[in-house]
């Protein structure tokens, strides 16, 4: 689901054509579809007050838990202290960080850091600069806050539209707003590529 736990955004009840107050997404853990997991349901509750709980969620009622919810937590590390923009050490050009170590959260955003990681890694071995994408863009704006955002309160974060570059002329219509962002991030993002040589 998109919109995290819970929130029951483009779903609706079959029976009524109503949509419900709230939804649990269940993913299979096993191939025989006998074990579940209840996606986004980390929590700092006791197991027995999770069991109460989530034994309140119709269909759970005589569910046997497995394993119950715990928040974990990510190792990262003091991006803006240590990491240059194109995801090198300040200090060793040759290593590079990637993934949730850099202090991003999220599958995507950690798979573009080790993307990104990757092909410029590439370039060092090849005797070519860096690149990094436009700070308008998804993946440019996260490099950006993670390379110079305040090291003294550095947190993980996903990508969110707080951390693009303010536009040109302010747009109150959220999704206008957000039309328009993603307008100049693809605009930005082809102009960079071919200033790059990589179209």
């Amino acid at each position: 689901m998109a919109f995290g736990p819970l929130k029951p955004v483009g779903l609706e009840d079959p029976n009524t054509k109503r949509r419900p107050y709230a939804v649990v997404q269940l993913r299979a853990e096993n191939r025989h579809g006998s074990c579940y997991n209840m996606v986004g349901f980390q929590t700092k509750l006791t197991y027995p007050e999770q069991r109460r709980i989530f034994r309140m969620i119709p269909g759970l009622e005589q569910a046997e838990f497995l394993r119950y919810g715990s928040l974990h937590r990510n190792t990262f590390i003091n991006a803006p202290r240590v990491l240059r923009s194109t995801l090198q050490m300040r200090v060793r050009a040759s290593t590079f960080l990637a993934g949730q170590l850099v202090g991003v959260e999220g599958y995507t955003e950690s798979a573009a850091m080790g993307g990104l990681a990757g092909i410029n890694a590439m370039r060092l071995l090849q005797g070519l600069p860096g690149l990094v994408p436009p700070p308008t863009t998804a993946h440019g704006s996260l490099i950006n806050y993670i390379s110079s955002c305040d090291a003294d309160h550095f947190q993980p974060i996903n990508t969110n539209y707080g951390i693009f570059p303010p536009l040109s002329r302010p747009i109150r219509d959220k999704d206008e707003k957000r039309r328009t962002i993603g307008q100049r991030a693809l605009k930005d993002f082809e102009e960079w590529k071919t200033r790059s040589g990589l179209s």
